[in-house]
């Protein structure tokens, strides 16, 4: 191992920047036409991911009189739902500790065995609408490979059974029984979380806007949301910078706006400190030897990662190559999301390095993609969504990285509540959940920046000297304001 981290590999330097997931779409992306003057409709969702095209698709299926129109800026899936793992994993961000508090470790559980229903309703719906996403619930493995670590685990498992979470839902394994599913190096122990799914993330968004156009959805792209005012959203159409002024700019009125934008809600008018835009990135090798993965483990492809305080992620894909990615130098000052930053070699080749460090196997490889994205952060880390019928106003998101299940859910109650039905995911505890705001420059820029370098130290120090790093935990506490 130690002489295949001696260097870079020579394939990131040829790796493609174009996502994986969209690079192989077949049809390729073509966005859909732009909107085209003022429009009038019922419910407006700004938005093409995940959250705006379940919100689209449920509404249409619960009401099928309802003029519903979303609103993407490029097409539908060019950001995180695009970009993102392929995790439909049934966990939620401060999901066992953080909800309880606002109501009971019932009501916790009760959540949290939703998003579980959510990582089964995405298979159903993808079989009912014909959507090929190489969908495959094979669970989720993180690998302690620390002794801290190791006692995390054990923390964890201990509060998942105090909250009612049973062993088929979430169990411990030793040392051995981790290895089985993932044969990394230094596996102390490792948590297995059944109701987990991984998918390509392109095809499921890709085949979700055709469904929820199928249904009666009326999808705009290439339009561009400016802002709000009263009962309408301001648009900016892609390419109409030749045309005259009273072309450029339109709106579309309808009593209901829903807001799914995550980590692009910077780009609206006043929303600017609302949510963080965090990056992430991966990297992709090439399609593996079937034998290779005898040595590897991911016999029933669950998504996998370790359980360092720097987030890891990763999934064998359909066609057995390595997806795997890790969160960095996350954050730009003012919020900025730059293109260029996603494809920052510095940052692939320490996710590379993390790769090949914790499976040795792969580490000479070819490296065929990487890239990154952005994800949303709230102030408070907690996933929420809201709805308020006396204004029409509703947002939901925030999702921390764990949105791909958790967005179903998501557009699934957020259609329910406008639809002002009253059901088992209506009440919910994290619907109302609101946010204060980020703090205004440069103490969010240090914030962040400060905050990611020492848990970074925190997570070298615990490699090295087999203690816990308490600074650690504090610094967690500190982000989340207390929660």
């Amino acid at each position: 191992m130690a002489a295949a981290l001696e260097g870079d590999p020579w394939s990131l330097e040829t790796a493609s920047i174009t996502p994986l997931w969209i690079d192989r779409l077949e049809p390729p992306v073509s966005p859909r036409p732009a909107v085209e003057g003022d429009l009038d409709v019922d419910v407006v969702i700004v938005g093409g991911g995940f959250s705006g095209l379940w919100t689209a698709y449920y509404l249409r299926r619960l009401e099928p009189s309802l003029r519903v129109a979303v609103l993407e800026r490029h097409y539908c899936g060019f950001g995180a739902s695009g970009r993102n793992g392929g995790w439909a994993v049934g966990e939620l961000a401060g999901s066992f500790h953080d909800y309880a508090r606002r109501a009971s470790p019932t009501e916790s559980l009760r959540l949290v065995r939703a998003v579980f229903d959510a990582v089964d309703e995405i298979g159903r719906v993808s079989a009912a609408e014909g959507i090929d996403c190489d969908y495959a619930k094979g669970g989720t493995i993180r690998v302690a490979r620390t002794d801290p670590q190791a006692d995390r685990q054990v923390a964890e498992i201990a509060e998942a059974r105090e909250i009612g979470l049973t062993e088929d839902e979430m169990r411990l394994l030793d040392a051995d029984q981790a290895r089985e599913q993932l044969n990394a190096t230094e596996v102390r122990s490792g948590l297995l979380l059944g109701p987990s799914a991984v998918v390509d993330p392109a095809k499921l968004v890709t085949g979700l806007a055709c469904a929820a156009e199928a249904a009666g959805a009326e999808i705009y792209e290439q339009t561009r949301a400016t802002g709000f005012d009263g009962g309408a959203v301001q648009v900016a159409p892609e390419g109409t910078r030749d045309l005259p002024m009273s072309r450029r700019r339109c709106e579309v009125r309808a009593p209901v706006i829903v807001r799914a934008t995550e980590a692009y809600t910077r780009d609206l008018r006043g929303l600017r400190r609302d949510v963080l835009p965090v990056y992430s990135r991966m990297i992709a090798t090439e399609p593996l030897p079937g034998d290779l993965f005898e040595d590897i483990g991911l016999a029933d492809r669950p998504s996998f990662a370790d359980d360092r305080r720097m987030v890891t992620y990763g999934q064998r894909t359909a066609d057995n190559r390595l997806a795997f990615g890790a969160t960095g130098v996350p954050y730009s000052f003012g919020s900025r999301i730059v293109p260029s930053t996603e494809a920052h070699m510095g940052m692939h080749r320490r996710i590379w390095r993390v790769l090949a460090e914790m499976l040795p196997q792969v580490a000479d490889a070819r490296i065929t993609h990487r890239w990154g994205g952005v994800l949303g952060i709230p102030r408070n880390w907690l996933p929420g969504v809201r709805f308020d019928p006396r204004t029409g106003e509703g947002v939901l998101g925030g999702y921390v990285g764990e949105g791909v299940a958790a967005s179903n859910l998501a557009g699934r109650t957020m259609a329910e509540l406008v639809c002002g039905l009253d059901t088992e995911r209506t009440s919910l505890p994290w619907v109302g959940v609101r946010s204060r705001r980020w703090e205004p420059e440069p103490l969010r820029w240090l914030g962040v920046r400060a905050s990611r370098a020492l848990l970074g130290v925190a997570d070298h120090r615990e490699q090295r000297t087999g203690r816990r790093e308490r600074l650690a935990s504090g610094i967690a506490t500190l982000l989340r304001g207390g929660h």
